[in-house]
């Protein structure tokens, strides 16, 4: 629809088609009074963060956890149960099912009203709306779209707000965005002329306006609308950008206040649909486990129809069919064969479905939720300088840190440090240098004549003035309020203090007042600047705003001579195209040699326009910026059309020195079979220079280039070749330098012969990157057919596409805002923190998980399988082998604790070894520990476990039956709690054999769980309870333990089981260790002032201060938590 026909629609009084891609807005909801207006529906201001309701909480909880495989198998058999005839009480499925329901159920609800109490705060923080010529306090959800909003200093603004005026006459305000993208330097918002001088609530509430813009959208930096203003019988329409938009969440910065007209409320805001939650990642533990479940359903099923086929078969004898002590009724003998052989299968099914681990899910989430805590108490990971530590976003992927195979990182702000420092620059195809605030051309000391010039010519004036002028740099408040400026009364200039989303522009706007040319700051739409102390004052005509895809920007002044001057700066890939004339050909050569030295270069240039031209191009900025539709590529033909026949001015090089130990982090990345990738939006040289620099590439390796190609035949050919010369020099190392277009080219026809070199190289250089591309290219390893494990790691707003396609992304607090760190699965402080995640943390989580979840699967093939045997010798009549309490508490009580303990404090190998021999990384790469030769293993095990329970039991019991002194026999459930006990010991003392690092905690649940079960069984066993039906375990326990004969079984039986793993754990160690093993035994030997710990009694660490140096660290956080640091490296007491 186009722009006439929707303003038609507005002065006939109809609102456009709800459908339709814009919103009309009536600033203070004054509706047309003629025609027949139909007003649309807007969403209310309440934030909604939670998932429940208090009606929905139990229906929609229920059906959430009920997705899940292992829970809805288990209310099918619990169902089962309560419909047919099983040997087993419903209760043996029920209450385990129940306990894991409520337990879930009761995190989430908790976490959930957690955020209703959150909500709840926002949406009643007090808010003054301007209704009936006056301020009305409300509260912040009753504020509906077309509200005029007052929002004072310091407050945060609380829904999208169209800018009408503030205190100032100019209408602007400056905002700092940290809570949304965590820039915290000041941004300028503006607002419209004719609304900007409507300062107080009188002249407000007379404003008669209308805004059209578009529908609610995530993306924080767009904004297309406008406004028609209706002043003394008519209308003026003004564009709305990005720079009239005040988001929700942004607070307001010295700015004594504002008004603002609501477009976006509640869940529209840009802060809300950003809460948007990212797509589900799912670890390869997890598949695994969920494909061992399903092997585990096959045995299940197999049992139960081996079990009912052999019952028939049995059956087929008269006298085993019906014998004389269990007749049928005439019912049973009536019945239908088909309906008995079904009856049995689930009778079958129900009495096995223990192997099954229901109580496996709720432990690793349990494990994975209190694990992740300490990344985050980590002192290793916390950076002192900027009081910041490591932080948890997504405790699911914990073990994927140990399964690593790719590691992608981008380079400003990742490897190197984001803090900027002008070394060169090239005016007018001369090099200068910065020495002693003066510029020096190159070759010239201070000392010589020409070095100690106190004047400028005017090239470099000019090219300071650009340089000065073409930026989004703002001066601190305190220095522009006062009178003199940032001038004391002496006349001696205090220093300035800039403030700028991008440290590039501050580095050159400090580099430009050192050596004489100051910007003052602005002041209105006008730009002061000092060019050795004599003022000046420019005119700001028009901010053509930095774009990645234009990778320049431009401001339009008017001199004080009243010329109208274009300056320009950005990359030379997009400047020196554009110039026509100035050094163009020296330029590039210094250009190219700031790059080689590792600086980050841009190129300077400006247009003198005529008064014709700047006509033509205030004419087509105003269409453009105005226009509802496709504003963007408008701007950009606009933006093209202006940037064109420029006239060189020179080129700085920036350096941004490299982050602390960045080249020993890569090395060990490389160590660990890791392959590193660098995908940088720098230009070629810089990039080279910088992986050099930092040890991504090495000066011994072969540098392979696959740059500058502009067609796809060109593209190919270079692919071949270099995977010929790959093949012919397959000895040296090979490093490969992809640039952007060339990667379009070589993605589009040729993927697998990129893939094919890529993979033969032992590093890549992607430059010139665009931030999707950075993506396709995670996703390009990701989906390959190794599918190995990718890991992508940046801090800016252009990593956050390849940061969430990667299988783990980690977030860089850095200076670039904290996008990246919001859209991350981890956060880290420095680069270097990550061979300490990996190496150290993810090798532990990843240990801890898969024995966790192999172990869950044994010792339920312990329990079930004598089970299974015992149906051997009771005709396969269902009859149960355990008490009903006993099936129900084995996997709740008796064996729950030692394996979650386990799987939260492991450490098999010393954590100093760990990060100091990166190559144990590889023992545990590709799933190693979780593929199907461990799984194989276990499972054997716990069969033969089984095995050796069941008959050792039965050899003990099955000829003599009368053990008790006074020649009273044992029965079927002392058989039953004899296997049952022996099981509960060998299980648990299984576990304490994986067990490397023991603590105090590790030996209480151990040795307390085995206590807890005799102490629960004489308690059962022991007295007659009231509410029970049956009590056939009454003083069977006692019993049992009276025999010597039983203690002599448990014993023997304990001792054989596990005898085998010793012998079998002490030969592979001695005979054939592993790196790990190998690793151990050193670790074995690390003395106690080297030695880690964690969770200890208080009372014990204290008794080691005599011999360890502790240095105390208070760390401001969320939970306000003290940690301890030993001084040895690594060691951490986290709440000790």
């Amino acid at each position: 629809m186009g722009i006439s026909r929707r303003l038609q629609y507005c002065h006939q009084g109809f609102d456009p088609p709800h459908q339709s891609d814009t919103r009309t807005i009536y600033i203070a909801n004054r509706f047309p009074q003629h025609g027949h207006y139909i007003p649309q529906k807007f969403a209310d201001n309440r934030i909604i963060s939670s998932k429940y309701t208090v009606w929905n909480f139990v229906p929609k909880n229920l059906f959430e956890q009920f997705r899940r495989i292992a829970n809805f198998y288990f209310l099918i058999i619990f169902l089962v149960q309560l419909m047919i005839d099983t040997p087993t009480s419903p209760i043996t499925s029920g209450l385990p099912l129940f306990f894991v329901i409520t337990v879930t159920a009761i995190k989430q609800g908790y976490e959930d009203w957690l955020r209703h109490k959150a909500d709840n705060e926002v949406n009643g923080a007090p808010v003054y709306v301007v209704r009936s010529g006056g301020l009305v306090k409300t509260r912040s959800k009753n504020i509906r779209v077309g509200d005029i909003v007052r929002v004072a200093k310091d407050e945060t603004f609380p829904v999208d707000l169209v800018l009408l005026s503030s205190d100032r006459v100019d209408g602007s305000c400056h905002v700092t965005t940290a809570s949304l993208d965590g820039e915290t330097n000041l941004k300028t918002h503006v607002a419209v002329p004719e609304t900007a001088v409507l300062q107080s609530v009188a002249n407000l509430d007379k404003l008669v306006a209308v805004i059209e813009c578009q529908q609610p959208e995530a993306d924080l930096y767009r904004f297309v609308g406008r406004i028609t203003i209706s002043q003394q019988m008519e209308e003026i329409v003004r564009p709305l950008g990005p720079e009239s938009l005040l988001l929700r969440g942004a607070r307001l910065k010295n700015t004594k206040e504002i008004f603002g007209v609501a477009v976006y409320t509640g869940m529209e805001t840009k802060m809300a649909l950003n809460y948007k939650s990212k797509s589900q990642k799912r670890s390869a533990v997890e598949k695994s486990m969920n494909s061992f479940l399903i092997i585990y359903l096959i045995i299940l099923l197999f049992e139960a129809i081996l079990s009912t086929i052999l019952k028939y078969a049995w059956q087929a004898e008269e006298k085993w069919d019906e014998p004389w002590y269990n007749g049928k009724t005439e019912h049973e003998r009536n019945s239908s064969k088909i309906l008995r052989f079904i009856s049995d299968f689930l009778a079958f099914l129900v009495l096995y479905n223990f192997i099954i681990p229901i109580s496996l899910y709720v432990t690793v989430e349990m494990q994975k939720f209190l694990g992740s805590f300490f990344i985050g108490w980590d002192l290793d990971l916390y950076h002192e300088e900027t009081n910041q530590r490591a932080q948890v976003n997504t405790s699911d992927l914990n073990e994927e840190l140990g399964q690593v195979e790719y590691v992608f990182t981008d380079k400003t702000g990742t490897l190197t440090e984001n803090e900027m420092q002008f070394r060169e620059c090239s005016i007018n195809g001369i090099k200068y240098q910065e020495v002693n605030g003066k510029l020096t051309p190159e070759g010239f000391s201070e000392d010589s004549p020409d070095g100690n010039r106190h004047t400028l010519m005017k090239e470099e004036e000019l090219f300071l003035k650009a340089v000065c002028l073409c930026h989004t740099v703002q001066i601190s408040a305190d220095q522009t309020d006062g009178a003199d400026g940032p001038w004391h009364a002496n006349g001696i200039a205090s220093p300035l203090e800039y403030y700028a989303s991008s440290p590039d522009e501050k580095a050159l706007v400090e580099a430009a007042s050192r050596v004489g040319v100051v910007f003052m700051g602005t002041s209105g739409d006008s730009m002061e600047v000092k060019s050795l102390g004599k003022p000046e004052r420019y005119k700001l005509l028009h901010v053509l705003e930095f774009d990645p895809n234009r990778r320049r920007m431009s401001v339009i002044v008017e001199s004080p001579s009243g010329e109208k001057l274009l300056f320009t700066k950005g990359a030379e890939s997009s400047i020196l195209p554009r110039s026509k004339s100035g050094e163009i050909d020296k330029t590039r050569i210094h250009v190219d040699e700031f790059a080689l030295k590792g600086l980050r270069t841009l190129c300077v240039a400006y247009r003198r326009f005529t008064p014709e031209e700047y006509q033509e191009i205030g004419k087509r900025l105003h269409e453009a910026r105005t226009a509802l539709q496709q504003r963007e590529e408008k701007l950009a033909d606009v933006f093209n059309f202006i940037e064109r026949d420029l006239e060189l001015l020179g080129a700085t090089g920036v350096e941004d020195k490299l982050q602390e130990k960045v080249q020993e982090t890569i090395e060990a990345l490389r160590l660990a079979g890791i392959k590193v990738w660098v995908l940088t939006g720098d230009k070629h040289e810089t990039a080279v220079s910088v992986s050099l620099s930092c040890g991504h590439f090495h000066r011994t390796m072969n540098i392979l280039e696959l740059v500058q190609h502009k067609s796809d035949s060109t593209c190919a050919e270079q692919l071949r070749q270099l995977a010929k010369r790959i093949k012919e020099d397959h000895v040296i190392q090979h490093g490969l330098v992809v640039d952007g277009t060339s990667l379009s080219l070589a993605l589009r026809e040729h993927e697998k012969l990129f893939m094919e070199v890529c993979k033969n190289c032992s590093a890549v250089l992607c430059c010139r990157m665009a931030p999707l591309q950075k993506a396709k290219v995670v996703r390009l390893l990701k989906t390959s057919p190794e599918k190995p494990i990718t890991l992508a790691i940046g801090d800016g707003a252009n990593d956050v596409s390849m940061i969430q396609e990667a299988h783990v992304g980690i977030g860089i607090m850095g200076k670039e805002g904290r996008q990246a760190v919001r859209n991350s699965d981890y956060a880290i402080a420095r680069f270097k923190f990550l061979s300490k995640l990996l190496f150290v943390h993810g090798h532990f989580y990843y240990i801890r998980i898969a024995t966790l979840v192999q172990y869950f699967f044994y010792k339920n093939v312990c329990f079930i399988t004598p089970q299974f045997l015992y149906q051997f010798f009771c005709l396969f009549s269902q009859q149960t082998l355990y008490d009903s309490v006993y099936l129900t508490l084995y996997n709740i009580c008796f064996t729950s604790l030692p394996v979650l303990i386990y799987s939260l404090f492991e450490q098999h190998v010393h954590p100093h070894v760990l990060q100091s021999k990166p190559v144990l990384y590889r023992d545990i790469s590709k799933n190693a520990h979780l593929g199907y030769k461990p799984f194989l293993y276990w499972t054997i095990l716990g069969f033969l476990h089984a095995f050796v329970f069941f008959y050792g039991s039965y050899l003990l019991m099955g000829e003599d039956t009368s053990l008790l002194g006074n020649g009273q026999m044992f029965g079927n459930w002392t058989f039953g709690t004899l296997v049952f006990t022996v099981m509960v010991i060998t299980v648990t003392m299984k576990m304490a054999l994986e067990t490397h690092f023991w603590t105090w905690i590790n030996h209480f649940v151990t040795w307390g769980s085995i206590v807890f079960y005799f102490i629960f069984s004489l308690f059962y066993g022991g007295i007659i309870w009231p509410f029970l039906h049956t009590q056939d375990m009454y003083f069977v326990f006692v019993q049992l333990l009276s025999s010597g004969s039983a203690w002599f079984a448990i014993i023997l039986i304990v001792v054989a089981c596990l005898f085998l793993d010793v012998v079998k754990k002490v030969l592979y160690r001695h005979l054939q260790p592993t790196s790990t093993e190998k690793a151990q035994m050193y670790s074995n030997r690390v003395a106690l002032s080297d030695e880690f710990i964690a969770l200890q009694p208080l009372s014990r660490a204290r008794n080691q201060l005599s011999k360890i140096r502790w240095k105390k660290i208070r760390v401001q956080s969320a939970q306000h938590v003290t940690l301890l640091k030993a001084s040895t490296e690594g060691r951490t007491i986290g709440n000790c």
